[in-house]
Order: structure tokens, then C-alpha cells, then sequence
């Protein structure tokens, strides 16, 4: 089990040199998460049952991670009130956009009927 999150820290700490190097503007972790995927790919073995023992362990706790996001909402409060329209707007849309282009992306990818 440590050997997985020390494997998981590494590639998250990979993510954010690589980030930070190349100024990216996609979060460290983020770069980390296709680093750990890029790795799992070349092995062509499954992935270790400590590395899956490990997530669930964090996906377990996720509603923790909720914590500061909660605490910033609350900190930013008087700015939420006073742009409320265009921030429930650029939420809207975006929510739209990622609909459709899910939508789009699974028609592209799903086989066709009669295939």
C-alpha cells in the first residue's frame, strides 16, 4: 500500500515538474494522471492490486476533498452574490458544452447499428 501511493505521489510530483517546466495550463495532477496511464500502458501487465487498493482507499475519502472547496465558496461569498448572473451563465454553458461534446464523442465512438 505505500509502495502504491508513493507511486501515485511520483507521478503526481512528475505531473507537476512537467507542468511548471513547460508552462502548461493543465494541473499538475492532472499531467500526473496520464504520466501514471502512459506507464500502465507500456507494462502491457494489469496494474498492480496495491495501485487499486490504494485509489479506492482515496475514492473512499473523496468527500473530504470536498472540504476546501466548501470553505472557499463560503470565503467568496460576497463575490458570488454580487456575479451571481454571469458565473450561473458560464456554468450553464459550460455544462451544455460538455453534454454535447460527450454526447457527440460516444456517437463517434459506440459501433452503429448493423455493424
Amino acid at each position: 500500500m505505500i509502495g502504491a501511493i508513493t507511486a501515485l505521489l511520483v507521478c503526481q510530483l512528475a505531473g507537476e515538474i512537467a507542468t511548471r517546466a513547460l508552462h502548461l495550463p493543465v494541473p499538475g495532477p492532472v499531467v500526473g494522471m496520464v504520466i501514471l496511464f502512459l506507464v500502465l500502458l507500456v507494462r502491457r501487465r494489469p496494474a498492480p492490486a496495491a495501485l487499486g487498493g490504494a485509489a479506492d482507499a482515496l475514492l473512499g475519502n473523496l468527500g473530504l476533498l470536498f472540504v476546501p472547496a466548501g470553505v472557499g465558496v463560503v470565503l467568496f461569498l460576497p463575490v458570488l452574490a454580487r456575479d451571481w448572473a454571469p458565473l450561473s451563465l458560464a456554468i450553464l454553458a459550460g455544462t451544455l458544452a460538455a453534454i454535447a461534446a460527450t454526447g457527440r464523442i460516444a456517437q463517434a465512438l459506440l459501433p452503429k447499428d448493423g455493424e
